[in-house]
C-alpha cells in the first residue's frame, strides 16, 4: 500500500475531537486514510512521496453540501443578474431546457476544479432536471475522472405550471419515471462503505415543483434503499408565501409532515426558518445547507446560521448553483459566512445593554465601559465557520470517515501557503483565523482519499485550459439555442 508524507506543515489544524492545533506537524497517508498525525519529529521522515509543506498551513478538505454544476454554463446572464429566486427561474428554466448530455459533463467538471483548488475535496450536487437525455450518470462520469468525492443528488421536477407549480411543464418528468431512474441510480452506483467516493441521494427539487406524493414517496424511496434525502426549503419570503397558501403550513411543518425530518434528511437554505422549525430540525437532527453568497446574490436574505447553531441543528457549508453565486470556491464562501453572520448579529442584536457609563468615568472605582463590546464566544468565529466547512459539512452528509484530521480518516485534505501577499501580516499572527479572513486563497496541494488532485497550486487530473475553452463553447451554444 503507496504512502504519503506531508512533511513538516507550519501548522496542522486538525479539527479532531480534541480541536488540535499542531505547529511543525507532519500527517502521514497509508491507502486512502490517515495512519498519523503529529508533531514532525516523532513521524517519519520519508515515503513512496513526500510533500514539503514547510511555509504551509494543512486543513481537512472542505465539504461543499449543496451546489447546481451545470449553471455554470449560465453565470451572470443578463437577464438574471439583478432577479430574486423566482424571478430568476423563470428566467433560466427555458435556457436550461436546451442542456445536453455533454453540457452536463463539462459543467460538472468545471465546478468540481474550481472546488478542487479552493481546498474542497467532497460535494454533493444537485440535478433536478433531465432534458435532451441528461441523465445524472454524466455528473457522476466527470466526478470519478476528476477525482472528487461526490453526493451525486438525483434531483426531479413533476409540478409544472399547469399544476400550480413554478417550472414550465415541459421540464417536469412524471413520478413513475422519477422514482424508478431513482432507484436505478441508487442501486447501480450507491457506495456505503467507509471512505466511499461517491453516494446517490434522493431529492426532489422543492415544494413548488414536487408534489406531496412524490415528496412522501421519495422519502420512503431513501429509507428503504438506505440513502440520504435533500431538497431546498424556506429559502425566501415567495417561498414562505407558497407554503402557506398552498399547503396551509410553514415550510418545516410541510417538511415535517412528509416524514422529511431526521438524521438522513437535509435541505438547502432555510433562511426563512421559523423558531419552531429550528426546534423541531434541532430535535430531530434535521441538517442545513447554509449558502450564505446566494442568499445574498438572490435578495433572499441572511439565514439564522447561529441560532441553529446554538440549537444543534447540523450545520454544513455550500456554494449553491454557479448561476446564483456565481462561483465555487469553498473558502471564499465561508469567509463570507464568516462575515454574513456578524452582520446579522448588527441587524438584530443580542440581548445585551449598551453601557450607561460615559468613556473615561469612574464606578467603584474601576474604569467605566467604553461603549461597544467585543462579539464574545456565542457569535461566529474564524475557527468556529471552518469547523462548519468541513466537520459540519461531513455531518450533514451523514460522513464520519470526513471533515477532521485523524488516524483512521479519509486522507482528505488542503494545504494553503502561508507565505503569499494576501497572507502577508494575517498569518504570523493566527494562520487559521487569516485564512478566513484575509482575501481567500488557492490550495497549494489538496489530496482526496490519499490521492492528489491539486499539486503545486496546479489540477493533476484533468487539463484547465481545453476544459474552459470547451466550457465556453457549450455556454455560448446554450445561451445561443435558446
Amino acid at each position: 500500500m503507496s504512502t504519503l508524507l506531508i512533511r513538516d506543515a507550519d501548522l496542522v489544524v486538525t479539527l479532531d475531537n480534541d480541536r488540535r492545533e499542531l505547529p511543525r506537524a507532519s500527517v502521514l497517508v497509508r491507502g486512502a486514510a490517515i495512519a498519523a498525525v503529529g508533531p514532525a519529529v516523532e513521524l517519519p521522515q520519508q515515503a513512496d512521496e513526500v510533500i514539503d509543506a514547510r511555509g504551509h498551513i494543512v486543513i481537512p478538505g472542505l465539504v461543499n453540501t449543496h451546489h447546481h454544476m451545470y449553471q455554470s454554463l449560465t453565470r451572470a446572464i443578463p437577464a438574471a443578474q439583478n432577479a430574486e429566486l423566482f424571478g430568476w427561474l423563470r428566467v433560466l428554466y427555458p435556457i436550461w431546457a436546451g442542456l445536453t448530455p455533454e453540457m452536463v459533463q463539462v459543467s460538472t467538471q468545471l465546478a468540481m476544479a474550481e472546488l478542487l483548488l479552493s481546498g474542497c475535496t467532497t460535494s454533493s450536487d444537485h440535478l433536478y432536471l433531465y432534458p435532451n437525455g441528461v441523465r445524472l450518470d454524466h455528473s457522476i462520469e466527470a466526478a470519478q475522472e476528476i477525482g472528487m468525492r461526490f453526493h451525486a443528488a438525483r434531483g426531479s421536477m413533476s409540478l409544472g405550471e399547469s399544476a400550480g407549480g413554478l417550472p414550465p411543464d415541459y421540464l417536469v418528468e412524471s413520478e413513475p419515471a422519477i422514482l424508478a431512474d431513482t432507484q436505478r441510480l441508487v442501486e447501480t452506483y450507491h457506495d456505503s462503505d467507509r471512505y466511499a467516493m461517491l453516494r446517490v441521494v434522493v431529492a426532489p427539487c422543492s415544494p413548488f415543483s414536487v408534489s406531496r406524493d412524490l415528496m412522501r414517496e421519495s422519502a420512503a424511496l431513501a429509507r428503504a434503499l438506505g440513502t440520504q434525502l435533500h431538497t431546498h426549503l424556506a429559502e425566501n419570503d415567495h417561498d414562505l408565501a407558497y407554503s402557506q397558501a398552498r399547503f396551509g403550513m410553514t415550510p418545516a411543518e410541510y417538511a415535517e409532515s412528509l416524514g422529511w425530518v431526521g438524521p438522513d434528511v437535509w435541505h438547502a437554505h432555510c433562511v426563512k426558518l421559523d423558531p419552531a422549525g429550528i426546534a423541531r430540525f434541532a430535535a430531530t437532527g434535521t441538517g442545513v445547507a447554509h449558502c450564505p453568497c446566494s442568499n445574498m446574490r438572490l435578495a433572499s436574505g441572511i439565514a439564522p446560521l447561529r441560532r441553529l447553531i446554538d440549537a444543534g441543528v447540523p450545520v454544513g457549508l455550500g456554494v449553491d448553483g454557479s448561476a446564483s453565486n456565481d462561483g465555487a470556491h469553498l473558502l471564499a464562501e465561508a469567509r463570507m459566512g464568516l462575515l454574513l453572520a456578524r452582520v446579522r448579529r448588527a441587524l438584530e442584536p443580542p440581548d445585551w445593554q449598551v453601557p450607561t457609563d460615559r468613556p473615561g468615568q469612574q464606578t467603584d472605582g474601576q474604569p467605566a465601559r467604553l461603549y461597544g463590546c467585543d462579539l464574545g464566544p456565542a457569535e461566529m468565529t474564524a475557527r468556529a465557520m471552518l469547523e462548519v466547512a468541513t466537520r459540519g459539512g461531513a455531518q450533514v452528509l451523514g460522513r464520519d470517515d470526513i471533515g477532521h484530521l485523524a488516524p483512521g480518516m479519509a486522507a482528505d485534505l488542503a494545504l494553503f501557503d502561508l507565505r503569499t501577499l494576501p497572507m502577508a501580516g494575517g498569518a504570523v499572527h493566527d494562520p487559521v483565523a487569516a485564512l478566513l479572513l484575509c482575501a481567500p486563497a488557492q490550495a497549494t496541494w489538496t489530496v482526496v482519499g490519499g490521492r492528489i488532485v491539486v499539486r503545486g497550486g496546479h489540477l493533476t487530473t484533468v487539463d484547465p485550459g481545453p476544459l474552459v475553452e470547451r466550457h465556453n463553447r457549450l455556454a455560448l451554444q446554450l445561451l445561443r439555442d435558446h
